[in-house]
C-alpha cells in the first residue's frame, strides 16, 4: 500500500537534497545555516513519528531561530543564459503548462479511480489519505513529464526548485506550521470559547445569521492567522458543528467545504499569508510589497459574500 508516510519520505529526500546542495554552495553567505534548516526539516519528515514530541518541538524551535535570524539565504544556481531561456520558451510555447496541468488531473484520477484498486484485499492507496497520496504521485509524474518535455534531468528540476525554495525561505513552511497551530488551538478549547462568544452576541436561533458568523469568522481568523487550515478547526468546532449542524440540522460536508472556501477569501486579504501574498511580490520585484493584496482583496470580498449565500442555500436545502 502506498501511504502518506511514503509521501513524507519522498519529501524528506527532496529536502535532504536541498540541504546537501546548499552545503556545497559556496556562493551562499549562510550556506551552513541554510543547509541545517533544510536538513533538519528532512530529518523530521523521516523520523518525527518515532521521536518524543518534546524533542520534535525543540527541532521546530531551532528551525524558527534559524529562520528568524536570517539563516536561510540564496546562493548560486546552475541556470541557463537569458538567450537559452528565450530560445526554449519559443520552442516549447504553451506546452510548458502541460506538466503543471497534469498535477490536478492525475490527482483527480487517483482520488476517484485508483482508490478502488486492490491487491489481495489491500487497497493500492491509503484510503484515509487518498487525495494527498494521489497528489504526491501526480507531482512525481509531472516532474517526469517536465523533464521529458524540456530534455532536462530530474536533478535539473531539483536544482531550479532549490533556487525558488531558497528565495521563499521560511515562508514555505508557513502553511504546515499554521495548520498545526489550528489543531493546538482546538485542543486548547479555543473553539468552545468562540462558540460561547458567538452565542452571547448573535441570535443563534436564526440559521442565516449563524452562517454569516461562520463565514466571516473563517475569513477574519484566516486574516489573523494567515492560513485557512488554522482557522478551520477552531471555527468549525466552535460554530459550524454545534450551532449549524447539531442545532439547525445543516448538511455537514457542504458546510465544511464552503466554510474552507470562506477562509481562502481571507487568505487573499492578509500579509500574514506571506507565501501567497508577500513572496510573489518579492519574486516579481514589485515596488509595493502589498501590491498583490491590493489587487485581489475586492475579489475576496465578493467571493465571501457569494459563499455566504451558497452555504445557506446548499446546507439547508
Amino acid at each position: 500500500m502506498i501511504t502518506l508516510t511514503h509521501a513524507y519520505w519522498l519529501l524528506g529526500a527532496y529536502f535532504a537534497a536541498l540541504a546537501w546542495r546548499g552545503w556545497r554552495d559556496r556562493d551562499n553567505p549562510r550556506r551552513h545555516t541554510t543547509a541545517l534548516f533544510w536538513g533538519l526539516l528532512a530529518f523530521l519528515l523521516f523520523a518525527a513519528e518515532h521521536l518524543p514530541p518534546k524533542l520534535v518541538g525543540v527541532f521546530v524551535v531551532v528551525l524558527a531561530v534559524l529562520a528568524g535570524f536570517g539563516g536561510v539565504r540564496m546562493g548560486g544556481y546552475q541556470q541557463s543564459s537569458a538567450e537559452e531561456k528565450h530560445r526554449e520558451a519559443q520552442r516549447l510555447g504553451n506546452r510548458l503548462f502541460w506538466p503543471a496541468l497534469l498535477i490536478p488531473a492525475v490527482t483527480l484520477i487517483g482520488a476517484l479511480g485508483l482508490k478502488r484498486i486492490q491487491f489481495g484485499g489491500t487497497p493500492l492507496l491509503e484510503t484515509a489519505n487518498v487525495t494527498l497520496v494521489s497528489l504526491t504521485i501526480a507531482c512525481t509524474i509531472a516532474l517526469a513529464a517536465a523533464c521529458r518535455l524540456t530534455r532536462q534531468t530530474p536533478w535539473s528540476g531539483v536544482e531550479q526548485s532549490r533556487r525558488l525554495v531558497d528565495s521563499i525561505g521560511w515562508a514555505a513552511l508557513l502553511p504546515l506550521l499554521l495548520a498545526s497551530l489550528g489543531s493546538v488551538f482546538e485542543a486548547g478549547g479555543v473553539g468552545q470559547a468562540t462558540a460561547a462568544v458567538v452565542r452571547s452576541v448573535i441570535p443563534v436561533d436564526n440559521p442565516f445569521v449563524v452562517v454569516v458568523a461562520y463565514a466571516l469568522g473563517m475569513a477574519l481568523f484566516t486574516i489573523i492567522m494567515g492560513n485557512a487550515f488554522a482557522a478551520f478547526p477552531v471555527m468549525t468546532a466552535g460554530i459550524a458543528l454545534p450551532l449549524l449542524v447539531q442545532q439547525h440540522g445543516a448538511e455537514a460536508a457542504s458546510l465544511a467545504a464552503i466554510g474552507m472556501l470562506s477562509g481562502y477569501c481571507g487568505t487573499l486579504m492578509t500579509p500574514m499569508a506571506a507565501n501567497f501574498n508577500l513572496v510573489p511580490a518579492a519574486l516579481l520585484e514589485l515596488k509595493d510589497p502589498y501590491g498583490v493584496i491590493r489587487a485581489q482583496w475586492p475579489t475576496g470580498a465578493v467571493l465571501l459574500a457569494c459563499n455566504v449565500l451558497l452555504m445557506y442555500w446548499i446546507a439547508f436545502r
